[in-house]
């Protein structure tokens, strides 16, 4: 297609804006192609997709500065990309604009070993900066079990099975680099690990989404590899059951480095597919670390103590390193597995999180309403950290059943918000939970975030369309 025959999305002067980013960052680096711009256009979720105007891939902050100023100076929208794993249309350029693909940032800029740190580039991808990082003994620990990019995790506070024990993206963040709406760059925080010198930057830009300005590096925490670490699977007469164990493994002070939920028909999925013949039930998923195997040994015992006294139905403990990969690996893959069972039907994701101690109330709130409106699909949970998703899948055209699934969404969250908790655990915002901002923080933290995004980015290019709905 001829650049004079593209017709732009946002108005702008298309080929004035294609010639100057092609000064910027070379004319290889910049792409108008249908095929480009729709690989550009949806994430994972269930959000309709929306064409860019343009596509580029810079390699330095300072070509990612020349391109945001320029987008500053001419109102055009700049959204930021990195794997496209989101579930929640976060990278989604719904105004259209340039995508700026950060694939080709992507390196590991320092190592600092003795100090369990990192610092790396934004299209740096997470599983393989971890296999880097096994060489010196250490891992970052946030897994959000697809292949992200570290520069999505930080837009978007990314979480995982690891939460329980070693936080959110947001507990594993100490300095960042961002580039702002009008191209100045900002650096944040420090290496130090204490750090009480002004006001918290570095956290104000983790989990916004790309709204507030645009991460060019990260300085991120690690924890060593565990020596020692048992996986246990554990099933149960009911989900509910499942949930209060969840919460008596926590309040009894054990420290499990993942502890994840799978109602029955979670199983089922997992069953269809993976080489695995596992109870078909509500089931626990943990894993346990600790410095030697007599200490190991000792948790794992007073595990089974907990889960016996709850009516349980199988143990299995001490799974060897390549089922125990597999399990893992398993969960990891689950959403990807679960489309693949529910092959061609749609599907919406909650991603609702409360405190532990509501966990089986909010639990018993998803499995019942599932129940009561007839829907399909599964009930997990990354439990240790009271973060619950339902996906629920339905025929595309069966308008009923799409509005059931809706339905379920709005009741956890007003149920997930009377327990304490929140609409969205680590997902974000995004595009499908801005309806609820307002019940969430109220009308005076919901100013306050305006402010913030209009006094960062006063002409409101940075992703727009995201968090906040206006």
């Amino acid at each position: 297609m001829l650049l004079t025959e593209l017709t732009s999305i946002t108005g702008i002067d298309l080929e004035t804006t294609f010639r100057a980013l092609q000064v910027i960052v070379g004319p290889e680096r910049v792409s108008i192609t249908q095929a480009d711009r729709l690989q550009h256009a949806c994430d994972q979720s269930s959000h309709a997709e929306h064409l860019p105007d343009l596509v580029v891939w810079p390699q330095t902050t300072t070509e990612v500065s020349a391109i945001l100023a320029y987008a500053n100076t001419v109102r055009l929208p700049v959204t930021a990309w990195g794997a496209g794993t989101s579930l929640e249309g976060n990278p989604v350029p719904v105004q259209g604009g340039i995508v700026l693909d950060f694939q080709r940032m992507n390196q590991i800029l320092a190592v600092h070993a003795a100090d369990f740190q990192v610092t790396v580039q934004p299209g740096m991808l997470y599983k393989d900066m971890n296999k880097t990082l096994a060489r010196h003994g250490l891992f970052f620990a946030p897994d959000p079990g697809a292949n992200a990019s570290i520069g999505g995790m930080v837009a978007n506070n990314a979480a995982g099975i690891r939460t329980v024990k070693h936080g959110a993206t947001r507990d594993n963040v100490l300095a960042l680099e961002v580039v702002l709406a009008n191209g100045e760059v900002l650096r944040t925080g420090a290496r130090s690990v204490k750090q009480s010198a002004g006001y918290d930057l570095t956290h104000l830009f983790v989990g916004s989404e790309g709204t507030l300005g645009i991460v060019t590096e990260a300085t991120l925490k690690l924890a060593p590899l565990p020596e020692h670490f048992s996986a246990v699977i554990a099933a149960f007469p009911t989900v509910e059951i499942a949930a209060e164990v969840v919460f008596a493994i926590i309040g009894s002070g054990l420290e499990p480095t993942a502890l994840e939920l799978l109602d029955s028909q979670a199983l089922t999925v997992l069953n269809s597919e993976a080489d695995f013949d596992l109870t078909v039930a509500p089931t626990l998923f943990m894993e346990f670390s600790g410095a030697s195997e007599a200490s190991l040994a000792e948790e794992l015992v007073l595990v089974e103590a907990i889960c016996r006294e709850h009516d349980v139905q199988s143990f299995q403990a001490g799974i060897g390193r390549e089922a125990r990969n597999r399990l893992w690996q398993a969960r990891h893959r689950f959403f990807e597995t679960s489309q693949r069972y529910y092959r061609g039907y749609a599907y919406l994701l909650t991603d609702v999180a409360v405190p532990i101690s509501q966990f089986p109330a909010l639990v018993a709130a998803a499995n019942q309403i599932m129940a009561r409106l007839n829907c399909q699909g599964t009930i997990i949970g990354h439990a240790g950290d009271g973060n619950l998703h339902t996906a629920i899948f339905f025929p595309p055209g069966d308008d009923e059943a799409r509005a059931h699934a809706a339905q379920v969404n709005d009741h956890l969250v007003e149920r997930a918000l009377a327990l304490g908790g929140t609409c969205t655990g680590e997902h974000g915002v995004g595009l499908g939970k801005q309806k609820y901002m307002l019940a969430e923080h109220g009308p005076v933290a919901l100013n306050l975030m305006r402010q913030l995004k209009a006094t960062l980015d006063p002409n409101g290019i940075l992703n727009p369309g995201k968090v906040l709905a206006w």
